[in-house]
């Protein structure tokens, strides 16, 4: 990268990275009046009385002070204050993208430790917490155990307890992938300043004997009655050894922590290492060691290093955003060793877990599995959020450090999730409703990978019961492939009991369209699993369908149609898109299916989508959207979806529906102020298109050049749960699609094709559990 690059990032525009956004109106001379004099009384005489009230009407709850004097930049060295500015916005920028928590950025200009002190106590009224950032050692030790002892919120001096923190996740990863116990590892830290004293620190608390560490500086082994270059510090950490450098102590060491400079570890040095050396190092921007010249050496390395561009990136993104996240929302005093502890265990079972597909494009569509090349999760985790904040909280209460405890970590984690958007609160409701009374979705592309991982999610969830449909013995060497144990019913449609009674009603419903009793049989069997999966959800064998991952829009909507046919006095069926930006969702139809609507088909366009957003527990808002206002322009398009508003009023008079309507009238409350009889008092939630034209574009460009979410497609007015998946969505997308289509499956009602299911037990499938006692179909078990 150029120096160009990062001079023009940060001049463009406004100056610098951040800026104060009110949270609160300020519009009116009312508004002023309550922001400042003399409304603002109020909250002041309340906190007078109470302090603790600071958390409830002021920011101070949601606001960390990141603290430096600029004598530790980066890999810089002593900058002085003004030149660590740029880090201290970053540090700002990371603490809002990754958790919500403002931050001011306050630069010192002293290397007075005393004086750092007495500022950050003066400040505490201000802050939740200080977070001590690029301060050099060995004052950094003193400034933190100071502050810790004299102030009554959290202080954390990042450097360096966010390396131990990150670190030690990553080695009691490592040693579980070797096979090696943390109390009979001998350890080498090369380093001795803030980062490298808390990495020792903390390897000790998880179990990592202090007779079996050594650490070295720039004068080598730190041992008993060294006098030169000695410190309190240091003096912790004198090893009662013969060894007196650094290479002398590598040899037949089972782990290498760096935290000193580019280049300090050499091949002999990592050849003489035990069996499955474990090398960390972290020195930045250039490591000890590169990967290249450790795996040059030999093949059984776990290496770890604070590159981007490697593998295992110890990165301290991945604590303090989220310590501080869990520790503000317990209004904790403190972030103790079991704090810290609890923030080192939860990331190393994040990182054991299956990540998902949205963390794989965040890294070019790179795929993550537990092992010697993922040890520590990645920064763009969205999931990082939700163990380590909990972990946190929990372990601040637990150690009776938290001033507002938490009285359901569920809701909690709900609400954390909220902070990624509205997309999470929505889709958390639809998965909780879903939750409640799984439904079975037959999923035509059984063998395709996503599929296979989106019904192991489902599952363990309890989202929804698939089925997997497809040549069983591909299945089952997918899974094999992926090392999942999914318990999921597998029909095969070339074998299954239930393939001739399907393709007999195929016949019966097709024989007048030119398909023959023996087509009906090859179209279930070989062609189109599709049809297959259509039937099943028309006999009631599934609750609904969920496929096209494979294929394109209409060779999966055309089967459903054939099969199971659009809801009886509807005239077409419809597609709807969730579009979900920060703050607001809004939904948009028909953005899929019909080309040019007639007046009824928009009609039943926005009655079906008014039933569907009610169902996820949203009052439907209406507008049926053209070029003019109100009958502003004469025009046939304009009077077709007048005429649509027209029947919708006649068929729900209950529904809030106005137009026609341009598009900003209907997202505009001080527009809508203009046409005083709109019963359009608010924004619309649910916009109604006059053709696919505008409605596919519109949802398009919103989701590509708005930023919006797009949830969907939802289809609309079939008889029985369809719905369609677009080729590329994610797993998580299965999973919230597959959400949606179990919602829409409780509240359907049993088709007329369909028998109660209590009446086919002599199918040997009458509930889910049944299917493999029938069909002998699930895959636990048969991966050899």
């Amino acid at each position: 990268m150029s120096k160009k690059c990062p001079l023009e990032y940060h001049s463009t525009g406004r100056k610098g990275k951040i800026e104060v956004i009110a949270t609160k109106p300020c519009l009116t001379a009312e508004d002023l009046s309550l922001a400042y004099s003399p409304g603002v009384a109020e909250p002041c005489l309340a906190i007078e009385k109470n302090p603790a009230d600071a958390y409830k009407y002021t920011a101070k709850g949601n606001l960390v002070a990141v603290v430096s004097n600029g004598t530790a930049v980066l890999g810089l060295g002593n900058l002085g204050a003004l030149a660590g500015k740029p880090v201290m916005e970053g540090k700002g920028v990371l603490f809002k993208r990754f958790a919500d928590i403002d931050v001011f950025d306050i630069e010192l200009n002293t290397e007075d430790p005393d004086e750092i002190i007495k500022t950050c106590q003066l400040l505490e009224p201000t802050f939740g917490g200080i977070n001590l950032e690029d301060i050099k050692a060995p004052e950094c030790f003193y400034i933190e155990e100071t502050l810790k002892k004299t102030m009554q919120i959290p202080v954390f001096h990042d450097d360096q307890h966010g390396t131990a923190i990150i670190s030690s996740a990553a080695l009691i990863n490592a040693l579980d992938l070797i096979g090696k116990k943390i109390e009979d590892i001998r350890i080498v830290v090369n380093g001795a300043g803030a980062a490298a004293n808390s990495c020792a620190k903390l390897a000790i608390a998880l179990g990592v004997k202090p007779d079996n560490m050594i650490m070295c500086d720039t004068k080598g082994v730190i041992y008993k009655g060294r006098t030169e270059g000695m410190n309190p510090y240091k003096e912790l950490f004198a090893a009662d050894t013969h060894f007196r450098t650094l290479e002398e102590a590598a040899q037949g060491a089972d782990v290498l922590f760096g935290l000193s400079v580019k280049g300090a570890f050499t091949a002999d040095m990592i050849r003489s290492m035990a069996p499955n050396p474990i090398i960390f190092a972290m020195a930045n921007p250039d490591p000890e060691i590169t990967p290249e010249a450790a795996y040059a050496v030999r093949s059984d390395v776990i290496i770890a290093t604070g590159r981007s561009d490697y593998p295992n990136q110890v990165n301290n993104v991945l604590g303090f955003p989220f310590i501080f996240r869990g520790a503000l929302d317990v209004h904790a005093s403190c972030i103790n060793e079991e704090m810290k502890l609890a923030a080192v265990h939860a990331l190393a079972r994040l990182a054991r877990e299956e990540v998902p597909d949205s963390v794989s494009k965040a890294y070019g569509n790179v795929k993550f599995t537990f092992g010697r090349d993922y040890i520590i999760p990645k920064p763009f985790d969205p999931r990082v959020l939700l163990h380590v904040a909990p972990a946190i909280a929990q372990a601040a209460m637990d150690t009776g450090v938290a001033r507002q405890p938490i009285a359901d970590m569920d809701l909690y984690r709900e609400q954390l999730e909220r902070q990624h958007g509205t997309s999470k609160e929505i889709m958390r409701m639809i998965i909780n409703k879903a939750k409640s009374d799984p439904k079975t979705i037959a999923f035509p592309e059984g063998d395709n990978e996503k599929i296979l991982r989106a019904a192991k999610e489902l599952v363990e969830e309890g989202i929804a019961k698939p089925i997997l449909i497809g040549d069983r013995k591909k299945i089952v060497e997918k899974m094999a492939e992926l090392n999942m144990d999914l318990d999921v019913p597998i029909i095969d449609p070339t074998e299954y009991e239930r393939t001739e009674n399907y393709a007999q009603e195929l016949y019966q419903l097709r024989q007048r369209k030119g398909l023959t009793l023996s087509e009906s049989l090859r179209v279930l069997r070989r062609k189109s699993r599709t049809h297959y999966g259509s039937m099943m959800v028309r006999t009631g064998d599934a609750d609904a369908l969920l496929g096209g991952i494979d294929t394109h829009y209409p060779e999966t909507i055309r089967p459903a149609l054939e099969v199971i046919g659009k809801q009886k006095g509807l005239s077409s069926v419809h597609g709807l898109y969730m579009m979900v930006f920060k703050k607001e969702i809004f939904f948009l139809a028909d953005t899929t299916v019909t080309i040019d609507p007639t007046p009824e088909e928009l009609a039943e366009t926005a009655i079906l989508a008014a039933e569907k957003v009610r169902i996820l527990d949203i009052e439907p808002r209406v507008a049926m959207l053209s070029f003019s206002n109100f009958g502003s322009v004469n025009h046939q398009q304009t009077k077709k979806v007048k005429r649509a508003v027209e029947i919708v009023k006649e068929r729900a008079p209950d529904l809030i529906i106005e137009g026609e309507m341009q598009a900003d009238t209907a997202v505009s409350p001080q527009l809508l102020e203009g046409f005083g009889f709109s019963k359009l008092k608010s924004r619309a939630n649910i916009l109604i298109f006059p053709d696919l034209n505008s409605g596919n574009i519109c949802y398009k460009l919103l989701h590509h050049l708005g930023g919006a979410e797009a949830i969907g497609p939802i289809l609309m007015g079939m008889d029985k749960p369809v719905h369609v998946l677009q080729r590329g969505d994610s797993v998580d997308e299965i999973v919230k699609m597959a959400a949606i289509a179990v919602v829409d499956a409780q509240s359907a009602p049993l088709s007329a094709c369909a028998e109660p299911r209590s009446q086919r037990t002599s199918h040997g499938h009458s509930t889910y559990d049944s299917f493999p006692a029938a069909a002998g179909m699930f895959a636990k078990g048969d991966i050899q």
